[in-house]
């Protein structure tokens, strides 16, 4: 795949936070932990969040929650930038390493450029990506990747089971290989209970083969997500799983209009953090962003760094299916337990979830 990059190109004007997006001032308030405040320690940690903001219910979100947990448990100082559009990237990015952050987090494959530019030129301060990789790794980069299609399998063997139309549908924000790992995957766990099953459940919205279907072009525009489930909706799908930030609330707020159709949530567990969606989400397909970026955080603050990569996988729970909580009761026998099954087959290798946006692990 051509790994089109959207990220705007990298600027050489250093600006203050306020003028680029973000406060500039240190983070406040709840973070989250139960634990007491750490001592205060010389680090300063920071992070760039996508176009959707701290409060997308999505990656931003539970990466500024791991950052939070840091200042919290660690003692770390941190700052924050909140990207209003990708013209915002570069200079939020330029204003991190103006303030010599010792650690400059950028959240999402958008910011690859942007952030990549910055390590490169600043071979002193060390830089990470969530959901993105570095071209030209120099030793203070660090990639916190997902292999999602593995926990996307399992939510589309889910929701083949639980589907009463026999149709089930994904659809993306933009094209990038973090969203269509996740549709992979999903596809590939329907096709896997129609061959347990013989059963003829249809996908609505991605063709794997050919890398084409369903998308809103747009991460941020939730009035865009409610017409594309209406679409899928009125095709027959009755289970809808987007991958799309916050426009995937807009699907959620199409089918709790429905009434009878159900959301897959992704990157959190939706029941908890779109609580307003609970009654339509039956399942989730997460990845830990909070833990990774904490982890390395924490890895900078006790002088680990190596520069290696974090992959979240279904082994050391970087990804995972959320519980079914109110649905669990509608589950059809024996469905939980083949989950359980199915994930320690991936786990084991004896299955391979494949996409073109997967990462190596070793």
């Amino acid at each position: 795949m051509n790994y089109k990059k959207f990220a705007a190109a990298i600027g050489v004007a250093a600006l203050a936070l306020s003028a680029c997006g973000g406060d500039g001032e240190d983070t406040e308030g709840s973070n989250g932990s139960t634990n007491p405040p750490a001592e205060s320690v010389d680090y300063l940690a920071c992070i760039v969040s996508d176009a959707g903001g701290w409060d997308d219910k999505s990656f931003n979100q539970s990466a500024k929650e791991g950052l939070d947990r840091a200042e919290n448990d660690l003692g770390v100082q941190v700052k924050t930038a909140e990207s209003k559009d990708s013209s915002d990237f570069a200079d939020n990015v330029q204003a991190m390493v103006t303030a010599e952050c010792d650690l400059t987090i950028g959240v999402g494959f958008m910011l690859e450029e942007s952030v990549g530019g910055a390590a490169t030129e600043n071979e002193n301060l060390n830089f990470a990506l969530v959901d993105a990789t570095f071209e030209d790794a120099t030793g203070n980069e660090r990639a916190l990747v997902f292999n999602t299609q593995e926990a996307a399998y399992l939510a589309g063997y889910a929701a083949a089971a639980m589907t009463e139309t026999g149709k089930v549908a994904t659809f993306g924000g933009v094209p990038i290989p973090s969203v269509t790992i996740f549709m992979d995957g999903y596809v590939d766990g329907v096709a896997k209970y129609n061959e347990d099953n013989d059963a003829s459940v249809e996908v609505i919205g991605w063709d794997k083969e050919n890398q084409s279907g369903q998308f809103t072009n747009d991460f941020d525009d939730q009035a865009k997500g409610t017409q594309v489930a209406q679409q899928l909706i009125q095709q027959g799908a009755d289970i809808i799983m987007p991958v799309a930030g916050p426009v995937g609330l807009g699907a959620a707020a199409a089918a709790q209009a429905d009434g009878s159709t159900y959301i897959i949530g992704v990157d959190s567990d939706w029941y908890e953090s779109a609580a307003e969606y609970k009654d339509i989400v039956i399942t989730s397909v997460q990845k830990d962003i909070s833990n990774a970026v904490f982890d390395t955080i924490e890895t900078g603050v006790n002088d680990e760094w190596d520069g290696s990569n974090y992959v979240g996988t279904l082994e050391n729970d970087g990804v995972g299916l959320a519980p079914f909580h109110d649905f669990e009761d509608q589950m059809p026998e024996g469905l939980a337990d083949e989950l359980e099954q199915l994930k320690q087959d991936i786990i084991d290798g004896t299955i391979v979830v494949e996409s073109e946006g997967a990462f190596a692990t070793e």
